[in-house]
């Protein structure tokens, strides 16, 4: 026969926030430490630059300049949106692979960018390409 105690007894519990603080807690000490262990080796590299390279303008390119005013200049020569447009579609006319090869100046605003890129497409130019490096600017200070 079982007798019974007349003191209830306690379940245990197993508590499981705190197991989620120390996992939370080694996580991020392991990432910390992680990083900390991590070299970087880099080499530095002295490239030589192209002493002789030159610019081979193509007669069928359309080279676009855009300054930091949103102005936009043609091979050189400053040119209005309406002259721009007459031009890029009589060019895309005579060839339908007419290549666009645009520069904007260092302090060109992005929006002015996109805007002539959005004019030169709905001029129908499919082929138009971005220079890497910034033109200087011509009236900076």
């Amino acid at each position: 026969m079982k007798i019974r105690s007349p003191i209830r007894q306690r379940q245990t519990r197993l508590e499981i926030i705190p197991l989620i603080d120390i996992m939370f807690f080694l996580l991020a000490s392991f990432m910390m430490v992680s990083l900390q262990m991590q070299k970087v080796r880099t080499l530095n590299a002295g490239l030589p630059t192209a002493t002789l390279a030159t610019f081979a303008a193509r007669p069928d390119m359309v080279n676009l300049r855009v300054d930091r005013y949103g102005q936009v200049s043609v091979d050189g020569k400053a040119i209005s949106f309406p002259d721009l447009f007459t031009l890029l579609t009589n060019r895309c006319s005579l060839n339908k692979e007419l290549p666009v090869y645009m520069t904007g100046a260092r302090s060109a605003t992005h929006g002015s960018m996109i805007y002539v890129l959005d004019f030169v497409k709905r001029a129908g130019i499919q082929r138009v390409a971005f220079a890497v490096k910034a033109a200087p600017d011509a009236g900076t200070r």
